[in-house]
């Protein structure tokens, strides 16, 4: 009795367990439109890239700078006996004094030449507001249009990063759904290889089949399981892919809802698509303007540097005091004349990366046009070829059934009916393949014009 009663408990906690490490895992069935709408809110990768949005926003701020003042607000406190800071601090507190009465010898007070050279301490409060205002940095200016082309190529950056990822995500999906539909047809395949299987034993056993007649449709049976392993590893690996894109747990289960659905007919607009919309080449267009930009900043440091500036300064014995208050303002020029040719070397090396982003564009413009005219080749071609091979499987079909019923009559041989099936199977993998390579063609084309 106490036996049985251990055995149910360890039962009820290997289950309790188990549930327990399920449930935190789902089972989710998700469309093609329901993954793509994941992907966008959940990859990490798209919150990587939009987070460098963010960086160009900040340094958009960052160039106001060229125009907008500065404004300093301090304090300092000095404590001294050095004759000409004691004297100047005085000054600046308005507490120096003399008295020269009418009718009385001079007091000379604190410009006594004692008191001069051997003055007490003082303590001094030193509270400043400065205003630092730009009248004209030409470079500075530049700096603010060079952060905004960056600001637009970064947008691009982004918009391109989410058509990869929706690429990709297409590739699993469809992947996902070819292999399935690949297992489907298998398992339906061995099954029926199973009815012939056993048919050839019991002729064995009847005596009415050699040993070798039965063997083969054995082997046949063995390499459709091997089929069946390597295309169930072909499943896992798709979810595995998806689940990444999708930023899902790893034991979160996928149920692709949808099929590998082909159109009636390629669009007419294939033939006149073209690659000007992509955000990539808007990108690179975007990065050779701030190209540009920098070239002319570098350029404008031979210009002149005018700056105005305002101070307002109180000092007094106490903290925060207000007693000695005077003000300052002033304009500053500064240009630089020669730096060791610097700015000349820099502006040739700004010049040189122009160009460079100009040939980048350029390459990439012809690469696209390649990766466009491919894509439209392999969109047709692959719509052909289902024609040709949905024709193909419905002679395997006719065929294998025909040689199905001429080998249960014992009409045919063993091998007429594993070529036969053979090519059945074959022809329905084909099928698959060719509407998934049409899919896939469809999203790349997609891809390389832009989605346009």
């Amino acid at each position: 009795m106490t036996k049985k009663v251990t055995r149910r408990f360890i039962a009820l906690l290997v289950a309790g367990m188990a549930a327990f490490g399920q449930a935190d895992a789902a089972t989710m069935r998700l469309s093609l439109d329901d993954a793509l709408k994941m992907a966008r809110e959940r990859n990490t990768m798209l919150k990587a890239q939009r987070a460098k949005i963010d960086q160009a926003d900040a340094r958009i701020v960052q160039s106001r700078q060229a125009y907008l003042p500065k404004v300093t607000l301090s304090e300092t406190l000095l404590h001294s006996n050095d004759p000409g800071a004691v004297l100047v601090g005085k000054l600046q507190q308005e507490i120096a004094y003399y008295n020269f009465p009418n009718n009385a010898p001079p007091d000379f007070g604190d410009f006594a030449l004692d008191k001069l050279n051997h003055p007490a301490a003082i303590t001094d409060f030193h509270t400043s507001l400065q205003i630092m205002q730009p009248i004209y940095n030409r470079d500075a200016f530049i700096g603010g249009s060079m952060a905004k082309s960056a600001r637009k190529a970064q947008g691009f950056m982004v918009d391109r990063a989410e058509e990869t990822i929706e690429l990709n995500v297409k590739k699993a999906f469809y992947g996902l759904l070819l292999a399935k539909k690949n297992l489907a047809d298998l398992e339906q395949s061995i099954r029926i290889m199973k009815v012939y299987s056993d048919e050839a034993a019991r002729g064995y056993n009847a005596g009415v089949m050699n040993k070798s007649d039965k063997l083969s449709t054995q082997v046949r049976l063995a390499e459709m399981q091997d089929q069946k392993l390597q295309i169930l590893d072909g499943i896992k690996n798709a979810e595995d892919s998806l689940r990444m894109m999708l930023a899902l747990g790893k034991d979160d289960a996928i149920v692709p809802v949808g099929s590998l659905s082909v159109d009636a007919k390629i669009p007419a607009s294939v033939k006149t698509a073209s690659t000007e919309g992509r955000s990539d080449l808007k990108a690179l267009k975007a990065f050779e303007e701030v190209t540009d930009y920098q070239h002319d900043m570098e350029r404008a440091k031979n210009l002149p540097r005018v700056n105005a500036f305002a101070q307002q300064n109180w000092h007094d014995s106490s903290f925060l005091g207000t007693d000695g208050s005077s003000w300052t303002v002033g304009l500053n020029v500064q240009w630089q004349i020669f730096d060791g040719m610097a700015t000349r070397g820099k502006i040739q090396e700004t010049k040189a990366q122009a160009l460079e982003a100009r040939y980048n564009y350029e390459a990439a413009k012809e690469k696209s046009d390649l990766d466009l005219d491919m894509a439209r080749r392999t969109l047709v071609t692959s719509r052909e070829r289902i024609a040709v091979v949905s024709q193909s499987l419905d002679a395997a079909k006719v065929s294998f059934d025909f040689i199905g019923k001429q080998y249960k009559s014992g009409m045919a041989m063993t091998f007429e009916l594993l070529m036969r099936e053979g090519a059945y199977t074959w022809a329905k993998m084909r099928l698959n393949q060719a509407r998934y390579d049409y899919c896939i063609a469809k999203s790349e084309y997609d891809y390389y014009t832009g989605g346009n």
